[in-house]
């Protein structure tokens, strides 16, 4: 028998779907429709804009009267690649990604096992812990530098007078000082968010086998190290993962704290100056692209190195 004979015969012995499935399947269409059209709208084609862009030497009013048809390049790709800014902006951002992500998963992970054990007042704590990722950006980074200030600021009030600083520090304005401060304001941006999953991982967590550990003579950091750690791991990876991502593409902090000054430029504040600065659209649009090369590179590398550590 043919081959056309036997999907023939298949198509034929294939039940019709019923008016009740039928009406189903229009249902989940018409469900998941809105959102297709919502995430094309948003993400799909400013994507596709901004790859079409990278390839044009175009300025805002070149956009403004071609529209998307302007004279094609690879200028702005060698321009990029060859940029002594290019890679030092990302180098930058490297040293930012790997000390914010280490730093708010780390102090999640004590913060969450801190208040593991129920005591009183354990709920306001956990509400005030989660003050620095509620508040608004621009709220905190405005507390930020009004503590920081080196001429009116309350830290450098208190290192002057009581910790023997012979002039006042401009945390903000001054490398490596500016580095470590957005590291550090960060951290206490996003520990939260590592907090709520280290909460409910640690919630869920068998306390037998820790009660077990430590009739064997487990000591508590073996507890920890042996026990703990091994379960929570997953967690760590997924934290990892988004932080890695939210962190790569950082700006707002950046941008409010130190514009991006003293050694402090990341990617995306480039290409923010790129595109306000030069209105250099273009060029902004090939960093853009080459930028999430690099992170999906990265990202993939990552996580087959998580699989292979999980097999």
């Amino acid at each position: 028998m043919s081959l056309t004979a036997l999907n023939r015969r298949a198509g034929a012995s294939r039940p019709r779907p019923t008016p009740s499935q039928r009406r189903a399947n229009r249902d989940g269409w018409s469900m998941v429709l809105p959102i297709v059209v919502i995430v094309t709208a948003i993400i799909i084609v400013p994507i596709i804009w901004t790859f079409i862009l990278s390839f044009q030497e175009a300025r805002y009013s070149d956009v403004a009267r071609n529209g998307l048809f302007n004279p094609l390049t690879l200028s702005n790709y060698t321009d990029v690649l060859t940029s002594h800014g290019f890679w030092e902006s990302l180098w930058v951002t490297i040293i930012y990604t790997a000390g914010t992500t280490i730093g708010s998963i780390a102090v999640g992970f004590l913060a969450a096992l801190a208040l593991r054990n129920a005591f009183r007042g354990r709920g306001a704590v956990r509400a005030v812990f989660l003050l620095p990722y509620v508040a608004p950006v621009v709220a905190g980074a405005y507390v930020w530098k009004v503590m920081l200030n080196p001429q009116f600021g309350i830290i450098n009030e208190w290192g002057t007078s009581y910790l023997g600083w012979d002039q006042p520090i401009d945390f903000l304005g001054r490398a490596p000082f500016a580095m470590i401060t957005i590291i550090v304001f960060e951290v206490w941006r996003y520990f939260p968010f590592a907090f709520l999953f280290f909460g409910a991982a640690l919630t869920g967590l068998p306390r037998d086998i820790e009660e077990a550990a430590l009739v064997d003579g487990a000591t508590p950091w073996q507890k920890f190290r042996h026990v703990i750690l091994p379960q929570v791991m997953p967690v760590i990876a997924l934290l990892t993962l988004l932080r890695l991502v939210m962190t790569f593409n950082k700006f707002d902090d950046i941008f409010l704290l130190t514009g991006g000054a003293a050694d402090t430029e990341v990617a995306a504040v480039r290409v923010y100056d790129q595109l306000v600065g030069s209105s250099d659209i273009g060029a902004a649009s090939a960093n853009a692209v080459i930028l999430a090369v690099i992170l999906a590179i990265g990202l993939t590398v990552y996580m087959r190195f998580t699989r292979r550590a999980e097999d």
